[in-house]
């Protein structure tokens, strides 16, 4: 029988479980057996044995294969997104803030990245063509420009002269929500927005404190300056990143608790890797790692999540830095810390981690190293289902297309930065992006519509 939306299987929570976690092999167990199907039947339908199908519902057999996993979405009526896959006829998702679709266009599911380049080299050719071409008004946008690198003039200024407009009087509920809005602004690579709200929420935090709430106060600018942090980084502006690194950690030892505390140490070791002390960088962050670790105040799952994106942050610093030793030591520190947390997850007031996030920095690390096609092992094994906002399903793409690009594999690099953009415009117009897309343009002959990629990204002067 096949599932509909309204079937009852789908409000179980068992399978909300398994849609939150990314098990595809629950998901495609508990589908079968909703559908009434026996393993046979549905090894039947798709080609396979039972047994094969009874690995995959085990785990025993890792479900990669993107037909298998088309063929079982279509033989249960699974919605293909559920399994990784793109939706097949469906309205295109609302148009994100900053992105160059018009009304009009319709959005296309890149083609797989990781397709052999040899592969069918005429169908390539037509689906690059459709989903890059300048003015078919198909794909991704048309080839306008790209908007202007978001402008830091109002963060400068708050940090040289430590004051911001206020338009209110600052409340808990205020602060609660600008936090949740800096939070949610981040996550979905709306970084103009974000950079312009940034000034008046750090002062609404500011004017709370001097108010008595200091504790409140601590944490919300904590965590704004963190915030802070990460979009300079973005942006490549590694000086201000510094201040305000500084600024999160200074904030946060005044009141703050030890997650937070733990949190800015991340960020002031990230400061210190984009200035080039490596050595230091990494220091700062497995001391903090390991002083959370002694401390028992905040839960488990919180203080794991901190503490294994502590140890991811130095594994990739150390890999930045050429010490293989080092950096595959503290990626199986980050690693056993997953297994103790279990599933994905993002604990309240802790960034996302779990094995994906582990995986994550597996690719980065490769690539650093100078192992591409261990790099791209790595992302094989990824579902992007499970990586939990635009800014990490972007950021995936763009080291998938830096592994391939090291490679010597520019089709496979330019399909992997198509999907980047797909998942947030505004990440793939950052200056990293910019040198491998001038890289790629040597290959113009055989890359349609790369030409007009650039010039979306900022990449043609």
């Amino acid at each position: 029988m096949a599932l509909h939306d309204t079937h009852p299987i789908w409000s179980t929570p068992t399978m909300r479980q398994a849609i939150a976690h990314g098990d595809l092999a629950a998901i495609v167990r508990l589908a079968r057996r909703a559908a009434d199907l026996t393993q046979a039947q549905l090894g039947d339908a798709t080609g396979y044995t039972a047994a094969s199908i009874s690995r995959m519902e085990r785990g025993k057999q890792p479900m990669r294969d993107m037909e298998l996993l088309r063929r079982i979405a279509d033989a249960l009526t699974i919605p293909p997104q559920l399994l990784g896959l793109a939706p097949r006829h469906t309205p295109p998702p609302p148009t994100p803030v900053g992105s160059h679709l018009v009304r009009g266009t319709t959005r296309v599911a890149p083609p797989d990245p990781f397709a052999e380049e040899g592969e069918n080299p005429v169908q390539r050719r037509k689906l690059l063509t459709g989903l890059a071409g300048a003015g078919t008004g198909i794909a991704l946008g048309p080839a306008t420009p790209a908007t202007a690198t978001p402008v830091l003039s109002g963060l400068e200024d708050l940090l040289l002269h430590r004051t911001g407009t206020l338009t209110t009087e600052p409340t808990r509920p205020q602060v609660a929500a600008a936090l949740t809005a800096a939070r949610r602004e981040f996550a979905a690579c709306r970084y103009d927005t974000l950079a312009r709200a940034l000034p008046n929420r750090i002062a609404l935090a500011t004017a709370l404190g001097q108010r008595g709430a200091v504790e409140e106060s601590a944490t919300a600018l904590a965590e704004l300056y963190n915030t802070a942090t990460r979009l300079c980084i973005k942006l490549g502006e590694d000086g201000l990143a510094a201040v305000t690194a500084d600024r999160a950690l200074t904030a946060a030892l005044t009141g703050a608790d030890a997650l937070t505390v733990a949190e800015a140490h991340r960020m002031v070791s990230s400061a210190w890797r984009r200035q080039g002390h490596y050595a230091r960088a990494t220091d700062v962050a497995v001391t903090a790692a390991q002083h959370l670790a002694a401390d028992r105040t905040a839960p488990e799952p919180q203080r794991l999540s901190v503490q294994g994106n502590l140890y991811a942050t130095a594994a990739y610093t150390a890999a930045k830095q050429g010490d293989r030793q080092a950096a595959h030591a503290l990626i199986a520190e980050a690693e056993a810390t997953a297994r103790r947390l279990g599933a994905d997850q993002s604990p309240a007031g802790t960034a996302f981690f779990g094995h994906s996030q582990v995986r994550l920095h597996q690719i980065s690390i490769s690539h650093l190293l100078g192992d591409a096609g261990t790099a791209i092992d790595h992302a094989r094994q990824v579902n992007t289902v499970q990586l939990p906002t635009a800014e990490r399903r972007a950021r995936y793409w763009i080291d998938v297309a830096r592994s391939f690009d090291q490679w010597n594999k520019p089709g496979n690099s330019y399909r992997a930065l198509l999907a980047a953009e797909q998942a947030a415009p505004q990440e793939v117009r950052r200056t990293a992006v910019h040198a491998m897309t001038a890289g790629l343009m040597r290959h113009d002959r055989t890359l349609p519509g790369i030409r007009s990629f650039a010039h979306r990204v900022g990449a043609l002067a």
